[in-house]
């Protein structure tokens, strides 16, 4: 254990600030680098600020009232939150990596835009290499002489990637149809292409929207040399039909109006995905009504029995599937989704003439896939990841790791496991030439022309704001991640080292909870409702005799309240900061509100899908959520740990609340 703390150590600024002098060297070294970089870019041009400035009243009072202003945020400032340390273990925030933090600083002098490669040269190239470095975590091919090559960038969260991921895949779905179309009104002729070795116009509008990824962008390839074979003057023609004809350049509206044996395509989540996927629907124009919630079993993870069903349901009734989501670690119980199934089902319905694309919501647990990789490359076996552990991984949570490689795209955020400044999120697809789909041109930024396909991949690829859904876009991000990265691989012994004893810390947390329930038996019953499968663990209680919901969930409040930021007190004096949950009923008896409730001695006709009152408490479980990603969780003052400590405030906590 003191060898896990000790390398730890260099990387942090320390929760009481003890790498201040490290920091402090780092960024003055690079400030005073900086300024000699400037010093020399045409020095023969001389001075713009002379030294007589610095004496000038007005200029004296500018820098008055910079510092004050200065003063003044920083003062304010001291009431944030302080995520830094592990007496925090709230949200998905913690203290941040020394070489992360100082590239961010570094680079924000130079503020680079890295929309194209015309406004950031250098940064750029640490924005695809980050991607690469992601995408090769998965297990994607990052080999360009390989088919298919992946490739990422930065977002500014984990919600814009996952808008990234709709946004790509609805471009996919429906481009056969629209080449389709095209290729009719311009009046040519095709050939065999595509998997089914016949003329484009023969296909069926099914069988258009049920292509895999893969199989589009090879349809699209095959179209285009056909026609330029068969006349080489046609292709124009051809590209402006097929644009016209694009659900992007139509509207969802007309697009569907002149399909009208297509239906507006469903995206199947787990019912404990993030709210983002709601967001992202509206966004598209999809509407929620397209968002098809699949049940979660007893320890809120997707049940594949349920998919299949929905899969079922939608292609029964010629429904496109859009895709399915996964989620490698939700954000309000960290349970990893089994992706294995999912790529099983695709599989099982890939027989049957359907197809579906597949996304992994990799926000929160996504950075743990290095604990599962070797320094050489591959997967490490779950036999030697377990040496370490007493829980981790399952054998889901392993396969469901190691089956990512075969999902269509993922979302991950380096501002979460990462420890790295907001706003840091990113996207990876398995397939780079999904790009063609989604590209978009800008006269003044991007220089192509109509010679894109003569391009290298590599190179278009540097234009990047044509492939994203954002424009101008930090450099200093893509700077903090490529250098956390460099200095921290995404192996087990890099950054996957850290991690590990993350989820050692969770372990601990797991098995104290229940020597804690053990202790507090006589005055509450104190449960962990879903074993944890990363490094986030819940919590819920009752006091005992109790058999009413909303009283359970009003007591809950008032533990809560302890562990809370609250403005009327000052931040410095909370012991522990934590944050909740709620499980709320979906309608009907839900498995696992029965079983939680039924282990915290509750009524289950005290559990209502619509309370009388607003105030009732009753539609829901309150559920304390502990965040366990802080790396000094297993060290603290004295012989006791962090976590230990956090026991004892708890059960103070309790104490207050039932004399309240």
């Amino acid at each position: 254990m003191r060898e896990e703390l000790d390398f730890l150590q260099p990387f942090f600024l320390g929760p009481a600030g003890e790498n201040d002098r490290w920091l402090e060297e780092l960024i003055v070294e690079f400030v005073r680098d900086h300024a000699f970089w400037r010093r020399n870019f045409r020095p023969e041009d001389g001075h713009r600020i002379t030294a007589a400035a610095s004496y000038r009243p007005d200029f004296l009072q500018a820098k008055a009232r910079t510092r004050q202003a200065l003063i003044r945020l920083s003062g304010e400032l001291k009431q944030s939150v302080p995520i830094f340390h592990p007496r925090y273990v709230g949200h998905m925030s913690t203290d941040l990596l020394i070489p992360g933090l100082v590239a961010r600083i570094l680079t924000t002098l130079y503020n680079p835009n890295n929309v194209s490669e015309e406004a950031a040269p250098v940064t750029l190239t640490h924005e695809l290499r980050a991607g690469r470095d992601l995408a090769a975590m998965f297990g994607f091919n990052v080999d360009p002489s390989v088919q298919p090559c992946a490739w990422g960038h930065l977002t500014s969260g984990g919600t814009v990637a996952n808008y990234e991921a709709l946004w790509n895949f609805r471009a996919v779905k429906f481009y056969g149809v629209a080449l389709q179309e095209g290729v009719k009104r311009a009046e040519l002729a095709t050939g065999p292409v595509g998997p089914l070795r016949k003329e484009l116009a023969e296909y069926s509008e099914w069988e258009l929207v049920n292509l895999s990824i893969g199989q589009t962008i090879g349809l699209r390839r095959e179209v285009a040399e056909a026609v330029r074979e068969r006349d080489p003057t046609a292709f124009p023609r051809l590209r402006r039909a097929v644009r016209g004809e694009r659900l992007e350049t139509l509207g969802i509206q007309e697009f569907f109006a002149r399909h009208p044996e297509l239906r507006p395509p469903r995206v199947l989540v787990a019912a404990s995905a993030h709210y983002s996927w709601e967001k992202g629907m509206k966004v598209m124009g999809l509407g929620t009504a397209q968002l098809v919630k699949v049940a979660v079993d007893d320890h809120m993870r997707l049940d594949p029995d349920d998919l299949e069903a929905c899969l079922a349901e939608a292609f029964e009734s010629r429904t496109p599937v859009l895709g399915v989501v996964g989620v490698l670690g939700t954000t309000e119980f960290g349970t990893i989704d089994p992706i294995h199934e999912m790529i099983a089902a695709r599989r099982r319905w890939n027989e049957r003439g359907a197809d579906f694309f597949v996304h992994v919501d990799a926000a929160w647990g996504g950075y743990l896939a290095s604990v599962f990789r070797d320094p050489d490359g591959g997967f490490l076996s779950p036999e030697k990841i377990r040496k370490g552990f007493k829980y981790f991984p399952s054998d889901l949570v392993y396969r469901a790791f190691t089956s990512v490689r075969h999902a269509d795209s993922v979302t991950i955020d380096p501002h979460k496991l990462g420890f790295l400044p907001y706003a840091a999120g990113a996207f990876v697809a398995r397939n780079r030439e999904i790009v063609d789909f989604i590209t978009q041109q800008a006269a003044y930024v991007f220089d192509l022309g109509d010679v894109e396909d003569e391009v290298p991949r590599e190179q278009q690829l540097r234009n990047l704001g044509q492939y994203i859904l954002e424009g101008s876009k930090p450099g200093a991000a893509a700077a903090s991640v490529a250098v956390a990265h460099e200095v921290l691989p995404l192996h087990s012994e890099g950054l996957g080292r850290v991690l590990r004893h993350t989820i050692r810390a969770c372990e601990y947390f797991y098995e104290s909870a229940r020597e804690a329930a053990g202790r507090l038996e006589d005055r509450v019953r104190l449960i962990v409702p879903f074993e944890p499968d990363s490094n986030l663990v819940c919590l819920a209680l009752n006091r005992n005799g109790n058999r009413s919901l909303a009283q359970m969930n009003r007591f809950a409040r008032r533990v809560f309240a302890r562990m809370k930021v609250d403005a009327a007190r000052p931040v410095h004096e909370a012991r522990f900061i934590g944050s909740y949950t709620s499980l709320r009923r979906e309608g009907g008896e839900d498995e696992q509100c029965g079983r939680i409730l039924g282990e915290l001695g509750i009524d289950p006709a005290t559990f209502v899908a619509v309370p009388a009152r607003p105030d009732e408490e009753a539609d829901h479980i309150f559920i304390l959520r502990h965040t366990l990603m802080n790396p000094f969780l297993m060290d603290g003052p004295g012989e006791r740990s962090y976590i230990d400590l956090y026991w004892d405030f708890l059960e103070d906590a309790i104490d207050a609340a039932l004399v309240e």
